[in-house]
């Protein structure tokens, strides 16, 4: 298993639409198991395949407490939605920005699992909205688009100035300063 690099917005391969997985074979149970592994090491809840750079349909979850109940969702499909939930959000593609976004309290969802058996889950809660959430990272979208132009470019700016910051202190110590 590896630690995968996280892609932070706005890096422009975030907003790349993920190919769909034609069959689950070890490549993609190596990747779910390198995602597993990435997203527990963030901490995180959910990690799609695009934010490592990986442009296929699969994404993680584990809403457990103890990380008990990783879920692989492999070309997930949302059938159904119901109801309205508003929920604070984060990203690992966004470190360090927490905001509050409506999304569907209850779906039902079609998947491969890592056995490339189909699936179909009915949830609700905090497992639908991050489902949905890894789900927007697949189609190419991040949970900053909910929100207003100005937040969105008062959040791009100043990532892209600890992104720059955080590029420049090696250079420094190489440089022994």
């Amino acid at each position: 298993m590896a630690l995968l690099k996280i892609l932070e917005f706005p890096d422009p391969r975030l907003r790349t639409k993920a190919t769909p997985v034609a069959e689950v074979d070890d490549e993609i149970r190596t990747l779910i198991d390198n995602l597993l592994e990435t997203m527990y090491a963030a901490p995180g809840i959910g990690l799609a395949a695009t934010q490592v750079d990986v442009h296929r349909r699969v994404l993680v979850t584990d809403v457990s407490e103890d990380k008990s109940q990783p879920l692989a969702l492999v070309n997930p499909e949302i059938l159904s939605k119901d109801g309205v939930e508003v929920m604070e959000e984060g990203c690992l593609s966004v470190p360090g920005y927490y905001e509050k976004v409506a999304r569907a309290d209850s779906i039902v969802v079609r998947f491969l699992d890592r056995d490339g058996n189909e699936q179909t889950l009915e949830t609700d809660g905090l497992l639908a909205v991050c489902i949905q959430h890894e789900i927007d990272h697949l189609d190419g979208k991040l949970f900053v688009d909910y929100l207003s132009q100005l937040k969105r470019q008062r959040i791009r700016k100043r990532l892209l100035k600890d992104q720059k910051q955080r590029q420049s202190e090696p250079e420094a110590q190489a440089a022994g300063h």
